[in-house]
């Protein structure tokens, strides 16, 4: 049977499960069970045979469960593995998704971008305040590596990240939820000088790749199993993500963007602040290069 161009992968879907994230911020977790004449271009129609965590989720009401949602971007919807997950568990799920969502609108929004700094080797660093959020760096460089190399040292190697990164003493994953997401402790080491004294972030992490792109986003979240720690102030990120794909014409270097948002928490100087996250975006561009470098590369799976 022959399908019109763009309808195939719809198909293959149908009777897996899915969440979907909807423009309304609503999140809808269910099976696909058919896609109708109009969703064989643009759109799809989810008919969600079993909605889950309606209440915790803030979902609709029983009776409105078939909504039309624009394919708008292929990182919104997201299939789940054939596992029942805690109603925490998809509160997680969906904050990882949101924050995703959130972070690739702030950097598809290419106005009001004002430079920090440029590196000999093209490294540069925006700056841009948005509402809502505040003040956001965005680091673009080119690393003259395969994208399979960036995903192994900043996903399957991660809580190894502190052998590399002097910004980071430690990251632990507290938790996996599926194969997209999970919760992690990161302890941050002293800046400017033991000016920023430590700090610590629990977040939700979440993992995607579509086509030739990889996006990698997260933002604080609550894990009562980390509690603040006596001595360590608890900061928190973001929204925030690295969005990795080949450059244009060379596939073998990678092209990095990396979307931070912090709030360091406590009594610091914006200056201070300012000074601190920009040159960390510059300094974990070159400590990354320098780890590549050293070590041989993992089976990818990116």
């Amino acid at each position: 049977m022959n399908y019109m161009p763009g309808t195939a992968s719809l198909i293959e879907d149908i009777d897996k499960k899915h969440l979907v994230l909807l423009r309304d911020g609503r999140t809808l977790i269910g099976f696909l069970r058919s896609i109708d004449q109009f969703g064989l271009r643009h759109q799809a129609v989810l008919a969600l045979g079993q909605e889950l965590n309606r209440r915790a989720l803030g979902g609709p009401t029983s009776g409105s469960w078939i909504n039309q949602v624009r394919r708008r971007s292929s990182l919104l919807g997201s299939q789940l593995e054939d596992t029942l997950y805690s109603d925490q568990d998809l509160a997680y799920i969906q904050q990882g998704e949101e924050a995703m969502q959130r972070a690739l609108d702030i950097l598809s929004n290419q106005e009001g971008w004002k430079k920090e700094s440029r590196q000999e080797n093209g490294d540069e660093v925006l700056s841009k305040v948005i509402p809502d959020v505040g003040k956001v760096f965005r680091l673009e460089v080119v690393v003259d590596q395969p994208m399979e190399r960036l995903y192994e040292e900043l996903v399957e190697r991660m809580e190894a990240m502190g052998e590399w990164n002097p910004s980071v003493k430690k990251i632990k994953i507290l938790q996996k939820i599926g194969k997209d997401t999970v919760i992690t402790h990161e302890l941050a080491a002293e800046a400017a000088g033991n000016l920023v004294g430590p700090r610590d972030f629990v977040s939700v992490r979440c993992t995607k790749r579509r086509g030739s792109v990889c996006v990698l986003a997260g933002m604080a979240t609550d894990f009562g199993e980390m509690p603040e720690q006596k001595g360590v102030i608890r900061a928190e990120h973001g929204p925030t993500c690295m969005v990795l794909h080949p450059l244009a014409g060379s596939p073998s270097k990678t092209k990095l963007t990396w979307l931070l948002s912090i709030d360091l928490k406590g009594w610091l100087p914006k200056t201070i602040i300012n000074q601190v996250l920009s040159q960390t975006q510059v300094d974990f561009a070159n400590h990354l290069r320098k780890r590549l470098e050293s070590r041989p590369a993992l089976e990818a799976r990116c």
